[in-house]
């Protein structure tokens, strides 16, 4: 992100008012390497191609603020690979991470990561710390420390209905599974904000507590990215959940959330009133079905419908309802900024 960009989203972050609806989106490797005509294997392997992606959109959208800028990932594979998971790389399908976790007791032996050194984390930073001259060359600056959350890395330690049963039938297990996801990922997001000073912001995402119920939510969910929130010196803290936020989002801005992108299931209006407003939305057009699938002009209308419902047009961003979806084509980025 510029600085200017930055400043932006801080000030909408803080409720100040804006001249004209902002946009923006969380970009990564589901829509980058296909937009920009390379495979999914040459975006995470190929260092130059991946920061050529990254600024392409960059030069074709300038007026767009890509979130959270040259993010450095490898998809799903990437924290659960700093635990010892057996990652699966194709061309041009998304890599996935094996269970590191057969048995619940295999919990009480689970070795706490270091981010500085296990897993893809290194090649991670590594890469961002390479190109950090070219991409301050071109205006921006890191500005995030992004992770996903520790239920979403749980998800792939042990597998996702694993990991559903064993919440009713041991919590305790999955508390000592949280404590040990949440003290590496303090670890993880301190180790990149001390790599790159320029980090202002955080960046946590977890479709899992879109799972699970309130009772547990607040159990295995919200104590522990606030703990992550909490020890965060960020001026912008972005939580992405796309999956039902229903059952938890008005405890969002109580867990350091101050930057929220939803899915579909609540409208931007319901969202503002659930939270009395206090977190800005990323949102809401519904990205397979409109923003992906949809004519231009069916992105237009749909970006006017929203526009012209919305009660309050303060800490509001408009953006897809989660990130950027595969298939998404420069037309319709245009017709949605056109509708603005």
């Amino acid at each position: 992100m510029t600085d200017k960009q930055w400043n932006q989203l801080v000030d909408i972050v803080d409720g100040e008012p804006q001249a004209a609806v902002p946009a923006g989106f969380i970009i990564d490797c589901p829509w980058l390497p296909e937009w920009y005509g390379i495979s999914l294997l040459d975006y995470f392997s190929n260092d130059e191609l991946w920061l050529k992606a990254n600024l392409k959109a960059l030069d074709t959208f300038p007026d767009v603020m890509f979130l959270p800028g040259f993010w450095s990932e490898y998809g799903m594979c990437t924290e659960p690979s700093a635990f010892g998971a057996k990652c699966t790389f194709w061309k041009n399908e998304f890599p996935f991470a094996g269970k590191v976790i057969k048995q619940t007791e295999d919990i009480d032996s689970l070795e706490m990561p270091d981010p500085a050194t296990d897993g893809l984390l290194p090649f991670m930073l590594n890469r961002l710390v390479k190109m950090q001259p070219r991409i301050e060359d071109a205006g921006h600056k890191i500005r995030f420390s992004v992770s996903r959350g520790p239920l979403n890395i749980a998800s792939f330690l042990m597998g996702l209905t694993e990991l559903m049963v064993a919440m009713m039938t041991e919590p305790d297990k999955i508390l000592l599974l949280m404590r040990n996801i949440t003290d590496f990922l303090k670890k993880w997001h301190a180790l990149q904000r001390q790599t790159f000073p320029s980090i202002e912001g955080i960046m946590m995402l977890d479709d899992i507590i879109g799972f699970i119920s309130e009772d547990d939510f607040m159990t295995f969910g919200f104590p522990f990215i606030k703990e992550i929130n909490d020890e965060a010196p960020a001026k912008v803290k972005l939580f992405h959940n796309d999956a039902d936020f229903r059952a938890s989002v008005k405890h969002y801005p109580a867990m350091g959330v101050n930057l929220f992108n939803p899915g579909i299931q609540m409208s931007v209006n319901e969202i503002k009133e659930a939270t009395a407003n206090r977190m800005a939305v990323l949102g809401n057009i519904p990205p397979r079905d409109v923003l992906a699938s949809g004519s231009p002009a069916e992105v237009e209308n749909a970006v006017r419908e929203l526009l012209g419902g919305l009660h309050d047009r303060s800490r509001f961003i408009l953006s897809c309802g989660g990130g950027m979806p595969p298939a998404v084509t420069s037309e319709n980025i245009n017709a949605l900024l056109r509708a603005r």
